[in-house]
């Protein structure tokens, strides 16, 4: 094997794992968001984490955040506990810098 195609090899790798990482701290990310909404709609134990299973399974629909926080924002209208769309993504960036480092801990 060339050091070009072991270079390549390591890059290949790194990409992976990096996307492996990216994958499973937006996950978490959701997960978090999931629970933070749970808790405004009143939402405990078992119910809650149902709620925030579905947020994590409403990013399958779309790429990006807007299946996500479509879906909390017509929950939340819905349960008439509204909020802006600029505070439901502030909420979403805060919790990513706390999803990424939860997922780097190995938590």
């Amino acid at each position: 094997m060339t050091s070009f195609d072991d270079r390549r090899n390591a890059f290949e790798t790194q990409f992976a794992h990096d996307e492996d990482l990216r994958f499973k701290a937006t996950a978490r990310r959701n997960k978090l968001f999931g629970l933070w909404v749970a808790e405004r709609l009143g939402k405990t134990g078992d119910e809650a984490d149902a709620y925030a299973r579905s947020v994590v399974l409403a990013d399958f629909e779309e790429a990006g955040d807007a299946d996500v926080l479509r879906k909390v924002s017509q929950d939340l209208d819905g349960a008439g506990k509204s909020m802006g769309d600029s505070d439901l993504q502030a909420k979403l960036n805060e919790l990513t810098g706390r999803a990424i480092e939860e997922v780097k801990a190995g938590r």
